[in-house]
């Protein structure tokens, strides 16, 4: 039996490996940029680092907590949909209206669009935002799981 990571933990993982290397990688910096003359004040290391970071965007971009979750989700539910045998896929969603989880087979994926899952079932429309998805099942086996 294989063991299957959820997302969160997945995510949580590859956090943790990328926080390693920019560690590492700053202590590299702050051993060998540390010595530059210009960079002896604190003030201009604050500056420097702060502009860098918001020129780049990364303050922005890196410090969103769910992106890599929702990414997940996104990737999973796209593959399942051009799947020549999505009927064979049953996706799990939390619905608020119910308070319960729903089931709903994959058969029925119409379009996803901006994190919008949008099925047909029983002749009506019914649209399921990415993040309430809970797990991807296949022949009674989870697949994918948040």
């Amino acid at each position: 039996m294989a063991f299957k990571l959820r997302e969160t933990d997945r995510h949580f993982l590859l956090s943790l490996v990328a926080a390693t290397g920019v560690i590492l990688f700053w202590k590299g910096l702050w051993d060998g940029v540390g010595s530059l003359w210009i960079l002896q004040s604190p003030w201009v290391d604050l500056f420097v680092g702060l502009a860098i970071l918001t020129f780049s965007g990364l303050i922005f971009a890196q410090f969103d907590p769910l992106g890599g979750i929702e990414g997940g989700v996104m990737s999973a539910v796209q593959k399942i949909a051009v799947h020549p045998r999505k009927h064979e896929f049953i996706i799990k969603y939390y619905d608020n209206i119910q308070k319960k989880d729903i089931e709903i087979s994959a058969k029925n994926i119409r379009q996803i669009e901006k994190n919008i899952l949008s099925l047909h079932e029983k002749g009506k429309e019914i649209f399921i935002p990415l993040h309430r998805v809970k797990s991807i099942h296949r022949f009674g086996k989870t697949i994918w799981r948040l």
